[in-house]
């Protein structure tokens, strides 16, 4: 991302609470770090409500989502936005709310269509949640989105942070947000030695965030300091020289902002080979599987298949697993397409083979219903990306006199 240079506020030029240590060539004592809970000082809270503020109203990005106090609208645009780039959700969100221009609407749509709106988006659990939770908003409140933190926190996928970025950008009411953003201005402002992840951090964190809140702005606020933490003091090598909390930071001063905040260490991502089967019929359409309600990419469409197991090869992996979920053997199998695909806390590669049907009919799951579709009928389900990629490939080659021969 280009960023360009922002002036620095008058503000700014207030003596720094914690002037630099003077050089030495002997270590000195480190400076004592505040225990938790934490509390800021008259000049941290005026620089949060005020020249973070002021740098807000400067240099805040446009997006549609702040052009509204419509909870319904804004809820959406927090659920999008969670662990997905803005520029991402833009577009997104404004097909979505095309397809459902209100709660109601939303409520009515078949689940179906809320997944397909949402294809290409990742962590479709959310779609799921919001679906659900908007037909609870038509049916327990009349079609109204909740205005209190009891009632919207007991929708189906509304935590904490996004009830709280609903109540104070719709309503102005003064709760304040805690993402990752926010959790990594605080943590280096105020030098937090404790692993921002843990739940006893988190409630502390939360706690002096709504001390710091400007209850007469409190959606400007909250969305200040996600602004903040995604423009300016970003994981890496964040831009001080930009930042309007330069001052009363205690992690800028020790020059240690990169070290806050305090994390474990990440594990390995794990990686798992995927076998799955394009199985044609006779009269050359494809077998698909609806995956579980719950779970991972929980409602989508995929091409039947599974994990290798060991010491088997992907070819046998994939006879297997459209014998165990099917009940169903192949004939004519040949590889089509390998790729590789990441998830959030995993990597897979996926084998794709291509066959006949030789012994069926299908077995559906009670959870996990099946269709035969031919390949023009295919855009019209919701499906993950990679398997998407597969229908591209499809599509590819449809041209060849068979894809058999």
């Amino acid at each position: 991302m280009t960023h360009t240079t922002l002036p620095q506020h008058a503000e700014h030029k207030t003596p720094n609470p914690y002037p630099p240590r003077p050089f030495s060539l002997s270590p000195s004592p480190p400076r004592p770090i505040p225990e938790l809970p934490l509390s800021p000082t008259d000049r941290q809270r005026t620089a949060f409500r005020q020249d973070l503020l002021d740098w807000y109203d400067e240099h805040k990005r446009s997006m549609p989502w702040r052009e509204t106090d419509d909870p319904y609208r804004i809820w959406v645009a927090e659920i999008m936005l969670q662990q997905t780039r803005v520029g991402t959700v833009r577009d997104y969100y404004h097909r979505f709310l095309e397809a459902f221009p209100t709660v109601g609407a939303l409520a009515d749509a078949e689940r179906d269509e809320v997944l397909k709106r949402w294809e290409g988006l990742g962590f479709y659990a959310r779609a799921r949640h919001l679906h659900e939770a908007a037909q609870r908003v038509v049916e327990e409140h009349d079609g109204t989105v909740p205005d209190t933190m009891d009632a919207i926190e007991d929708l189906k996928g509304i935590g904490p942070y996004t009830a709280a970025a609903v109540l104070s950008i719709a309503h102005q009411k003064p709760h304040a947000v805690l993402d990752g953003n926010v959790t990594r201005v605080l943590s280096r402002v105020f030098a937090v030695e404790e692993d921002a992840t843990t739940g006893t951090a988190q409630r502390h964190l939360r706690a002096l965030a709504n001390e710091l809140l400007d209850p007469k702005r409190a959606g400007d606020f909250n969305q200040a300091m996600m602004e903040l933490g995604a423009l300016v003091c970003t994981p890496s090598t964040p831009l001080c020289d930009r930042c309007p909390l330069q001052n009363v930071c205690r992690a800028h001063d020790a020059g240690m902002e990169e070290d806050y905040p305090i994390t474990p260490e990440s594990e390995p991502v794990p990686h798992h080979d995927i076998a799955v089967g394009l199985v044609f019929d006779d009269g050359d359409r494809l077998l698909i599987q609806r995956r579980p309600d719950e779970g991972l990419l929980g409602g989508l469409w995929e091409f039947p298949g599974g994990k290798q197991e060991e010491g088997e090869s992907m070819e046998t992996a994939c006879r297997r697993e459209l014998r165990e979920e099917l009940g169903i053997e192949v004939e004519e199998v040949t590889p089509f397409y390998t790729l590789s695909h990441a998830y959030s806390h995993f990597k897979i590669t996926l084998h794709a083979f291509r066959g006949r049907l030789a012994d069926g009919p299908p077995e559906a799951r009670e959870d996990q219903p099946f269709q035969w579709v031919g390949i023009d009928e295919l855009g019209d389900y919701a499906f993950p990306r990679a398997n998407r990629r597969l229908i591209e490939e499809l599509h590819r080659r449809r041209e060849e006199p068979s894809l058999f021969d």
